[in-house]
């Protein structure tokens, strides 16, 4: 079994991109698709993570250093791959001279990203009707 973790494009790879995050998050979750598909789609850099060329793992990053749509599926979970995608686009953000990054961590989530170095910053809140907190990795 292979693994790649690479840049992705979104009008290239939109529909690998899109099955992830249509298991994920829609299926899954439960988000309204209505709110998943946003202008920051067309902006941001994405990734994708291949296991044997099919798309399990994607994320964001946009033009403001926001982390987003962190998505592994279900059936790749606890296998590392989340870890290894999120330092791949925290190694990208360095290179593109962000000094740091955040991300809207949903609540349950918040101990995976606590682990890769990423701080608690706020208050909870919720979006798309999902607890979330807002984190923060500084480079510095």
């Amino acid at each position: 079994m292979t693994v790649e973790i690479r840049a992705a494009d979104w009008q290239r790879d939109r529909d690998a991109i899109r099955s992830v995050r249509d298991a994920v998050f829609i299926r899954e979750q439960g988000v309204d698709p209505a709110i998943e598909w946003d202008a920051s789609d067309d902006t941001a850099q994405h990734f994708l993570v291949l296991r044997d060329g099919r798309p399990v793992g994607t994320g964001r990053l946009a033009t403001s250093g926001k982390i987003g749509r962190m998505a592994v599926l279900q059936s790749e979970r606890d296998s590392g791959l989340g870890q290894r995608l999120l330092a791949h686009i925290c190694s990208h953000a360095r290179e593109q001279g962000f000094d740091r990054v955040t991300l809207h961590a949903q609540r349950h989530a918040e101990g995976f990203y606590r682990r890769a170095g990423f701080a608690a910053e706020g208050e909870p809140f919720v979006e798309a009707d999902i607890d979330h907190i807002r984190m923060v990795q500084d480079f510095g």
